[in-house]
């Protein structure tokens, strides 16, 4: 499923280097020109990620967040502030509001792309399942790490349990038997991810991997829901994890 990503700005010229700049990912750009506009786009196409300026006709960029957090539904949704003044004390009050991250006008698109991949994972154009899932995996030693995203829903379940398979296989070539399944970033259960919690288990415990689960007390809690997790031991940090391993 292609990233959403919602462009607010007053200026053309940045809606423009924002919209070139994710032009070979797997996004799905959308543009609002003032604060209003994009709490009605917002709204409507439910963005997963908005690039917003602060300073702005109608509705600021101040406002709108403000606007943005009282919505539960886009309170979550990760914000990159785009400013023209770079000075500490407005960089400050720009990070007290809660933003992901932010960005000092003029910038480049690349510049953009890298700030994005901090905060979320995007795949370039082109990739079959197995590669889109396969950006979810990293190495830490000997150690196959899964970070799931932070929502789960089954076009993203489907392109992980692939790569899944191939991951796995690399693993028992390569001698590798030690894996961590993260769920830090989750934010909110549902059947989905209780079940690719389960396939990937199960696949680890098939193939002879050990195999630790690690996530926020949030999480935890919620999985003890569910009677599939509810047995499930949940590691609280990575270093606790590796160290049960």
């Amino acid at each position: 499923m292609a990233l959403k990503v919602l462009a607010v700005d007053d200026s053309k010229t940045i809606r423009m280097i924002v919209k070139k700049a994710f032009k070979t990912y797997d996004c799905e750009v959308f543009e609002a020109a003032n604060g209003k506009e994009v709490l009605e786009m917002a709204a409507s196409e439910k963005p997963g990620i908005i690039i917003l300026d602060i300073t702005m006709p109608v509705m600021t960029g101040v406002e709108m967040l403000e606007k943005l957090k009282l919505d539960p539904e886009l309170a979550d949704t990760p914000v990159i502030m785009l400013t023209a003044e770079s000075g500490k004390d407005n960089v400050m009050q720009i990070l007290k509001m809660g933003v992901k991250d932010y960005m000092v006008k003029p910038f480049k698109g690349p510049d953009l792309i890298d700030r994005v991949k901090k905060i979320m994972p995007i795949e370039e154009k082109g990739g079959g399942e197995d590669d889109q899932g396969a950006k979810y995996f990293s190495m830490d030693g000997d150690i196959q790490i899964l970070g799931l995203p932070r929502k789960i829903e089954r076009p993203v379940s489907v392109a992980i349990e692939g790569a899944l398979k191939t991951k796995i296989e690399a693993m028992k070539e390569s001698g590798i038997n030690r894996f961590i399944l993260n769920l830090n970033r989750v934010q909110g259960t549902n059947v989905t991810l209780i079940k690719l919690i389960i396939r990937v288990i199960q696949n680890c415990q098939k193939a002879g991997i050990r195999i630790r689960v690690t996530g926020t007390a949030a999480i935890r809690d919620e999985l003890k829901d569910f009677q599939e997790t509810s047995e499930i031991t949940i590691d609280l940090s990575l270093d606790e994890a590796k160290a049960a391993l």
